[in-house]
């Protein structure tokens, strides 16, 4: 029997119709939020992390939920809380007496989708926990490494304007989130169509009466990711990225640029969205998109810069207004 040549192409083409309709499905539970959701399915596809930054209230938890159902998958949410333990996170040995062992109970964070609430609410001892979880898509407890599933996405939330009784980040643990994405507050005529879901009762506990079902699963995910893999790269658009990166770390805004790591994961960010764009090649345009949202939390503004109002995307946007973008 002979392979069918475009078989693969056929697969690829599904795969990239079947997130797209996650998308529209996680439309049925949440209004308005478009370009948060389509940097999650990015994660999803990069293996990344994303930190979702907006105020209370603006449906951060459902569009976890929504985007766990839409694609069939396991979710966990950890409250994060200044007397978080690291075993409240990983899990821990427990003694059984009928058997006289110890036997290891899996803790929140064995799940595909993993919503860290409030994140900067824990201590740094937790925080750690959670960076091992992050970077080595393990834990360790007692020495022993115990592996996560596949797909590992931790989707962490802060509050952008209460600090009283918080743990800020440190840069190693920022540098391991793919994306810092913000959740705005919704425009009148998204927060009309909100109210009026509510209205005729909508209920965020019950996202199956809402109408939204799986249409994806880890097949099509991981047919998805081999494709983003065949994504061409030009030597001029990684010039560019490498030339906007470096542009960081020169600023004189900035006491802080972004790294190698940083310039990796706007490529790895540029190949997902052009492969769901519909293209094989990423083009300069898809690296400008993407690059605040991939960097912004791998800077740090001087203090003399944050004094005269300066913020991460003002500066991150006048770097992609003055290095030269290849033809």
């Amino acid at each position: 029997m002979t392979e069918d040549p475009d078989a693969g192409t056929r697969e690829a083409l599904q795969a990239r119709q079947a997130l797209h309709e996650v998308r529209e499905q996680v439309g049925k539970a949440v209004v308005g939020q478009d370009g948060v959701v389509t940097g999650l399915v990015l994660a999803l596809l990069v293996r990344g992390h994303v930190l979702l930054e907006g105020v209370p209230g603006v449906a951060k938890t459902l569009l976890v939920r929504a985007l766990a159902a839409a694609l069939d998958l396991s979710t966990a949410r950890i409250q994060f809380t200044p007397d978080l333990m690291p075993g409240d996170v990983t899990g821990s040995l427990v003694y059984d007496a009928r058997t006289a062992a110890f036997d290891f109970r899996p803790g929140p964070v064995f799940t595909h989708l993993l919503l860290a609430d409030e994140i900067n609410r824990t201590p740094p001892k937790t925080q750690a926990a959670l960076l091992e979880a992050m970077a080595e898509r393990q834990v360790s407890v007692e020495g022993r490494p115990r592996a996560l599933p596949d797909p590992f996405v931790v989707i962490a939330t802060q509050n952008p304007v209460e600090y009283e009784g918080t743990y800020p980040l440190p840069e190693a643990q920022l540098d391991r989130f793919l994306l810092k994405l913000t959740v705005a507050l919704p425009s009148r005529e998204d927060e009309l169509r909100i109210l009026t879901r509510h209205a005729e009762g909508f209920d965020p506990a019950d996202l199956a009466g809402a109408g939204l079902r799986p249409v994806a699963g880890g097949a099509d995910l991981a047919r998805a990711r081999a494709a983003v893999a065949t994504v061409r790269v030009a030597p001029e658009v990684l010039g560019y990225v490498v030339d906007l990166a470096r542009a960081t770390r020169v600023s004189p805004s900035l006491q802080l640029g972004v790294s190698p790591r940083g310039a990796t994961a706007l490529v790895a960010c540029a190949r997902a969205w052009a492969w769901l764009s519909g293209r094989g090649y990423v083009t300069p345009d898809d690296v400008k998109v993407l690059a605040p949202p991939t960097w912004r939390h791998r800077v740090s503004l001087r203090p003399e810069a944050e004094l005269d109002g300066a913020s991460a995307d003002g500066v991150l946007e006048g770097i992609l207004a003055t290095v030269a973008v290849p033809r």
